[in-house]
């Protein structure tokens, strides 16, 4: 088996037993997009619950969060091969953290990979510029968007994870979520 990290590594080690933990299976009802936006929803209702007794805090929150756990949701599940998408989320005193693990398939391994190499080397603002500026060159169809607003415009820390077990076999992709989370 091949390990493969990128992105704020200290992420990887995420221990977090008492976290709130979701799995989507791939069934009857087949995971679709609006899956993400329900489940992102719900994460973020969940975890923004500690900051209610301030209306202006738990609105923030909770928008916060579920822009992110949407992000990587929707990621997942578009990328992802047959299969269940598990997310993991906790929020501590002054951070939100999350897990997704899904598998995917070796040719999206290798264009995620590139992909990420690209998003992770530099200043993410200027790559989110960079990368708009690229997506209008190419008709809206450019990747890497929501991982640069992400990184650029909230400051989240990302990690991912790949675990290959051959050139044709899926891959295991962990991807790792930080954001700081505060009540002031």
């Amino acid at each position: 088996m091949t390990t493969a990290i990128y992105g704020t590594e200290h992420l990887v080690s995420f221990n977090a037993p008492n976290a709130l933990r979701i799995c989507l299976f791939d069934g009857p009802l087949h995971l679709a997009w609006r899956h993400s936006a329900m489940t992102s929803d719900f994460i973020a209702e969940t975890m923004a619950l500690s900051f209610r007794s301030s209306e202006r805090h738990y609105k923030t929150a909770r928008h916060d969060i579920g822009y992110l756990t949407n992000e990587l949701i929707e990621n997942a599940i578009k990328f992802r091969v047959a299969g269940e998408i598990v997310i993991e989320a906790v929020m501590d005193t002054h951070d939100f953290r999350m897990r997704i693990v899904n598998l995917i398939d070796h040719e999206a391994t290798t264009r995620f990979q590139q992909l990420l190499l690209k998003v992770t080397d530099g200043d993410p603002g200027d790559l989110l510029i960079e990368q708009i500026e690229a997506s209008v060159l190419a008709g809206g169809n450019a990747s890497g968007l929501g991982l640069l607003t992400l990184m650029s415009d909230y400051q989240v820390q990302l990690a991912w994870r790949f675990d290959e077990d051959g050139p044709h076999k899926r891959t295991k992709l962990q991807t790792y979520a930080a954001m700081a989370i505060s009540p002031s």
